[in-house]
Parts: structure tokens; sequence; C-alpha cells
């Protein structure tokens, strides 16, 4: 049997977007579990996907004030079908992240983080696998905002990162 995972951060509610997009939101209600690694910005957001996720895995981010980081840890971690996933939401500069990532979570198979608002999907040489989803609600310097889901089957992780519209609905 697999599991099905919706992967964000950088959400940065109600600063970015007023809302989620819908596809987010859809992906959020289809995944059995849903990961998010900070910058939540608001508690309501955290309700609001804590009430729809069947599971959550989650921490705060650099702009998620108090009230966010007594309610969320700085490292979330969970084991999913097999595969040991920590989730974070600063890594440090890219140069390097690989190595400097596989050192600090040598009992991990998946690291998400987010912070930078840029799609990342690497391997270090320990094999450690590397996700950041970018942001659905602040494309940055990226051509489009994104999001990630992906499937564990059999201990095995396919991602696929989702493009949204370019410019997101202030609903």
């Amino acid at each position: 049997m697999s599991l099905t995972l919706t992967i964000l951060a950088d959400t940065h509610l109600p600063k970015r977007a007023k809302a989620l997009p819908g596809s987010v939101w859809e992906a959020v209600d289809a995944a059995d579990v849903v990961v998010h690694a900070g910058d939540w910005t608001e508690p309501d957001l955290l309700e609001q996907v804590q009430g729809r996720a069947a599971h959550l895995v989650a921490c705060y981010g650099n702009n998620d004030g108090p009230v966010l980081g007594a309610r969320l840890p700085q490292v979330a971690r969970d084991e999913l079908d097999g595969v040991r996933l920590a989730v974070v939401h600063e890594t440090g500069p890219a140069r390097g992240r690989e190595a400097r990532m596989a050192g600090l979570y040598p009992d991990v198979d998946v690291l998400v983080f987010g912070h930078s608002h840029i799609p990342w999907d690497t391997r270090a040489d320990s094999g450690l696998r590397l996700l950041n989803p970018g942001s659905p609600t602040d494309r940055r310097r990226q051509p489009f905002c994104t999001f990630m889901t992906a499937v564990i089957d059999a201990g095995e992780l396919a991602v696929t990162l989702h493009r949204l519209p370019r410019r997101v609905p202030r609903t």
C-alpha cells in the first residue's frame, strides 16, 4: 500500500496571498500526509491545515513568531512507510548543502526544507534526499509558484513538482 504526500513551505499567509490556491487545497485534502517546512506566518493557516490534513508533519520558520514557535518544533520528524523524514525551515547556503545536511541528519532518508522559495530535489553522497517545494504563494525570483506531491511505495519516494499560475489570486 502506498502513502501520498503534499509537501509545502513558505506559504506566508496572509502577506503573500489571502489564501492558498485551490489546487493546493485539493492536494492537501487528497494526501495521506501533509508536510510543511515553515513560514506559515499566521496560526490561522496551521489550524486550517490541521483541520483538513489526515496527518501533518510540520515545523516553524523564521517568519512564524512566538505563537507558532510554541506550537511547532524547529525540526519535525516522522517515519512514513519505512522512510525516515525530517522537516526544517532553513538549511543555509546552497553551496555544500548536501554534505552539510547529511552530516547533521545522518539518521534521515529525506529532508524537507524551505526558506529560499526555490524548488530543490537532490541527493547527498550518503543517500539523503533533500526536497524544497518552493512556495505556492510567493515565487520571488522563480518563474512559477510551486509545491510538491509525492508517493511512498515500498519505501521508495517518487516526487512531482507542481507549477502554479504566475500570479496567485489575492482572494
